[in-house]
């Protein structure tokens, strides 16, 4: 199945310039969603981790089947003020702004791996934020494993010294 063609690209959104790859269109298709959650199963099996760590909110939707599928935990990667216990946080930047995101101080033990999935890897910002807050509490990067790439944006070269895995590349931004 071709996933790309389920993906519906919207211009000039979040702002002018931007063209949004919106996953919704394949997540509501039924044989579309199920194929992605297979076909990222299927490619987590090439890395070896203790959890699924997966950045707020399309990252959730696609993180937490792979966990589930996989037998492991899942870690919310939230903004600010969603967590209600203590946490750490960690500021990154956005291929259109600034944000931080978030994770309970307790969500990961020293020495477990952790991999990150999300829908997008764009310029690599939320990506390196979840790396960073990893690490901060003692866990290893076990990788990255995105639904889809922009490769023009070359958030791939941010994440140089891990192994990332994607489904989907565009190779520009249009």
């Amino acid at each position: 199945m071709d996933l790309k063609s389920k993906i519906r690209v919207i211009n000039d959104f979040p702002k002018p310039g931007i063209s949004f790859k919106d996953i919704t269109t394949l997540l509501k298709d039924p044989e579309g969603y199920q194929e992605m959650v297979n076909e990222l199963v299927e490619a987590a099996k090439e890395f070896e981790f203790d959890l699924v760590a997966s950045p707020e909110a399309r990252g959730f939707i696609v993180g937490a089947p792979v966990a589930y599928a996989m037998k492991k935990g899942i870690i919310p990667v939230s903004k600010p003020g969603k967590l209600p216990a203590p946490a750490i946080t960690q500021p990154y930047g956005l291929e259109y702004g600034a944000n931080e995101v978030q994770v309970h101080i307790d969500a990961i033990k020293p020495g477990q791996k952790v991999l990150i999935v999300d829908d997008l890897l764009a310029t690599g910002g939320t990506a390196m934020a979840a790396a960073k807050l990893t690490e901060s509490l003692g866990g290893i990067v076990a990788g990255f494993l995105f639904v889809s790439e922009l490769s023009a944006l070359n958030g791939r070269e941010l994440l140089k010294d891990y192994k990332v895995s994607t489904l989907i590349n565009y190779d520009d931004v249009e």
